[in-house]
């Protein structure tokens, strides 16, 4: 009976996924004048040499928003993803989980500097990655690169995109939390971001990238952060295994309200994370601003409304989570869609997401923390979403998606979900294979249930 309300109202979304196209406004031609009659044909006039192009020029304002958008983007790793998973693992396993995160921050921000940045964004070769030719930030200073941003130094857009480097192999510890190995867990996150995430993040945002070029729409990171990480993640949680005692012992968040003060960093950071990549202070970060609260809310609710109907009760917990599926849905569309779209986005996020999650252990892996029901299948909902959702209107460096008319761009942006899906689950397993062979992935039974905080760290998070 629950399967059965559960597809209906999946499919009650889907009959209220109607929108119309904005009539094309047609451009006014001027006629010109004939020639005087009987008046002796004027000279042709001597070929003016094109004008040279100006000089990129930095804009303050734009600097500011973008500096200001790094920020809030790193606040969502620290302290609002910490928080978020440090509340939802054991009190023995606090620190250890937040520490996750809090070294992810320093490990990448010197791994993008040297090498990171130059594979993601730098000359391309081939479609497929980067050169080295900004190795160390060679040539990478305050000037702007119109390529990439023709308003703010180069400098800038390069720590802004690190911030996104950051965040997106620490949403997959979640998948893995209470269990893991710290120094494995330190090499995996190095390897994983320069051969997965580095190459991903060029295919997309990379100038000449394959799935830049073939016209996929990911506006701030739907493919190359949400389904890249959920989808690692579910590697992560079938190769470690389950926890000890996961499915006889009770194993409840320790600190529910640190969660939701991190739902919530994560709520206010996002707006750096999509209305930022407009790369300007401008209408379309307006626009981006606006679609994704609207759909973070709708997620919200959405969620909250499954928990109330299939749990008998609307749980804090669950409309945190909705706001956090919401937000990994409208990412990829939130340059490309107005706001009665992204209520459709989040609606669709809050249903599919808490389905996932609910799914779990019925298909028998402990993804600890949830990452794949609500960043793999919440990244590859509004990446596909986009595909149905994204209007010229709103963007017109975009395109318009199936239903305003386009449906090759559903398309172009499933085979943009799927070549991440099948990169992603490859990669992943071949770096924890040569992993496990080497090192081991977990720590030991008795470590694990002592707890990552003394086995790991010799430290407490609590003193009782």
């Amino acid at each position: 009976m629950d399967t059965q309300k559960t597809f209906a109202a999946v499919a009650l979304f889907f009959f209220c996924a109607v929108t119309f196209t904005l009539p094309a406004i047609a451009e006014a031609q001027e006629r010109p004048q004939a020639p005087a009659l009987l008046a002796p044909a004027p000279a042709p006039p001597a070929p003016t040499p094109p004008a040279a192009p100006a000089p990129p020029k930095i804009d303050k304002g734009d600097t500011a928003w973008m500096l200001t958008s790094a920020a809030l983007v790193l606040m969502m790793t620290i302290p609002g993803l910490f928080l978020f998973y440090g509340g939802l693992v054991r009190g023995k396993n606090a620190l250890g989980t937040i520490m996750h995160s809090f070294i992810i921050v320093a490990l990448i921000s010197v791994q993008w500097v040297l090498w990171g940045y130059s594979l993601a964004f730098g000359p391309d070769k081939g479609g497929i990655i980067g050169s080295l030719a900004w190795l160390g930030l060679s040539g990478v200073g305050a000037d702007p690169n119109p390529d990439y941003a023709a308003t703010i130094p180069h400098q800038t857009f390069m720590v802004y995109q690190m911030m996104f480097a950051i965040i997106t192999p620490a949403l997959i510890t979640g998948a893995f939390a209470e269990r893991a190995k710290f120094s494995t867990f330190i090499v995996f996150i190095l390897l994983w971001a320069t051969f997965i995430y580095d190459p991903l993040a060029h295919w997309v945002w990379g100038v000449k990238g394959w799935l830049r070029e073939m016209g996929a729409l990911d506006f701030a990171g739907g493919t190359v952060v949400h389904i890249s990480s959920g989808v690692s993640a579910l590697v992560a949680a079938i190769m470690f295994g389950k926890r000890a005692g996961y499915g006889q012992e009770a194993m409840p968040p320790h600190n529910l309200p640190f969660s939701v003060v991190g739902a919530s960093l994560l709520w206010v950071g996002w707006f750096g994370f999509n209305a930022g990549s407009a790369l300007a202070a401008d209408g379309l970060a307006t626009s981006a601003f606006v679609a994704t609260n609207t759909a973070t809310a709708s997620a919200a609710l959405s969620w909250m409304a499954m928990d109330w109907i299939f749990r008998g009760r609307p749980t804090v917990l669950g409309a945190a989570s909705g706001a956090v599926a919401g937000l990994v849905a409208i990412t990829p569309a939130s340059g490309f869609v107005g706001p009665i779209s992204s209520i459709l986005i989040g609606i669709g996020a809050g249903i599919l997401c808490s389905t996932a999650c609910n799914l779990k252990t019925k298909l028998g892996y402990d993804d600890s923390l949830d990452v794949v029901g609500v960043h793999g299948i919440g990244g590859t909902w509004g990446a596909l979403a986009t595909g149905l959702f994204a209007s010229k209107a709103i963007n017109a460096a975009g395109n318009n998606g199936l239903f305003f008319g386009n449906p090759a761009q559903l398309w172009v942006q499933f085979v943009a979900v799927v070549a991440t899906w099948i990169f992603a689950i490859v990669g992943t397993w071949i770096i924890l294979s040569i992993l496990n062979a080497t090192m081991g992935l977990r720590v030991s039974e008795e470590e694990e249930r002592t707890g990552l905080d003394l086995s790991q760290h010799n430290e407490k998070g609590y003193s009782m």
